[in-house]
């Protein structure tokens, strides 16, 4: 059982306790992380959600670490949620973000929560946005959704945070020919990381080659996307950073439709949990799933199609 007046204090092994609950596949867990979710959902929404994407290598770990060490020397608590990739093959995950980011994990003002994806869609969580509820309920007022960068990971994770920064590497050239015009529009910050050495004409370079691809976006958005160098490694640019964010949200226009995106938000929440909630009852039936099995050997058989052996498997359901 979950001490919710621990939780609400930010106590943070009740949390990672909360967390694990929320997880969890047995039913006899489902009933009491919904019971959990309605208690805490009142004392959530007070946070500053920033998702924070990059391919690998560009250092996004050092680069969370370094901020997040920065917002708690500013009198903020943060929160990071770190989806780590699960292994197509065994189920598990490399688990490694605590120790990468050993100095900040260590802090009490900071939580750093990896969690496997379970081959959920575009590499996010399958609870992620139910565990930022119970993190702004313990106190954390930035929350950091951390993704493994590939693909369909990037909309997941911008449908779930006021905020959204993309990492690149200081070599741009070739880099930007790479980026879909669609990832770059999603992006209200470019932070080209390791801008620190040999690299610091890189960077500089970098950062006006992604100015320049960003000017010619036409979107018709509140909030025109900025470009900085950053130096985990040094520290530098990190202040930068953290005025941009403050500039956001001080944006009149933007504080002005904050509440309707976050309405907006936990409706696209609600339409993706009846999917996924439906597909988890459904498997959970012997009956169902001896019924999918039987129409997945036909199609796979060639014996019918896709789109018809989905209409008998529907209309079973439903009948």
């Amino acid at each position: 059982m979950i001490d919710f007046n621990k939780l609400i204090s930010g106590d943070r092994r009740t949390l990672a306790r909360a967390i694990t609950l929320l997880e969890s596949t047995k039913d006899s867990d489902r009933a009491l992380a919904e019971d959990l979710l309605d208690k805490a959902l009142p004392h959530s929404g007070k946070s500053f959600r920033i998702g924070i994407t990059g391919v690998p290598g560009v250092g996004k770990s050092s680069f969370i670490e370094a901020f997040g060490q920065h917002l708690i020397a500013k009198g903020h608590k943060v929160a990071v949620l770190a989806v780590d990739p699960s292994s197509p093959i065994n189920g598990g995950s490399i688990m490694g973000d605590k120790t990468r980011m050993e100095k900040l994990s260590s802090m009490n003002e900071a939580f750093i929560r990896p969690s496997p994806t379970s081959g959920s869609l575009g590499g996010v969580a399958f609870k992620t946005r139910e565990a930022i509820v119970l993190c702004e309920a313990a106190g954390f007022d930035f929350i950091i959704v951390e993704t493994v960068g590939v693909g369909q990971s990037e909309y997941e994770v911008h449908s779930m945070v006021d905020f959204f920064a993309i990492l690149m590497l200081p070599n741009a050239g070739d880099e930007l020919q790479g980026i879909k015009r669609g990832i770059l529009e999603l992006a209200d910050l470019i932070v080209v990381n390791k801008a620190d050495g040999q690299t610091i004409q890189l960077a500089k370079a970098a950062v006006q080659q992604y100015t320049g691809a960003v000017e010619l976006l036409t979107s018709v958005s509140l909030w025109k996307p900025k470009v900085v160098a950053t130096s985990s490694l040094e520290k530098t640019g990190i202040d930068n950073v953290y005025d941009i964010i403050s500039e956001y949200r001080t944006t009149p226009a933007i504080a002005g439709a904050f509440k309707t995106k976050r309405a907006e938000q936990n409706k696209n929440w609600f339409h993706k949990l009846v999917h996924e909630l439906i597909e988890l009852r459904l498997n959970s039936k012997k009956e169902y799933k001896d019924k999918r099995a039987s129409l997945e050997s036909e199609v796979t058989a060639e014996k019918k199609s896709p789109l018809s052996a989905a209409q008998d498997y529907i209309n079973e359901v439903l009948k």
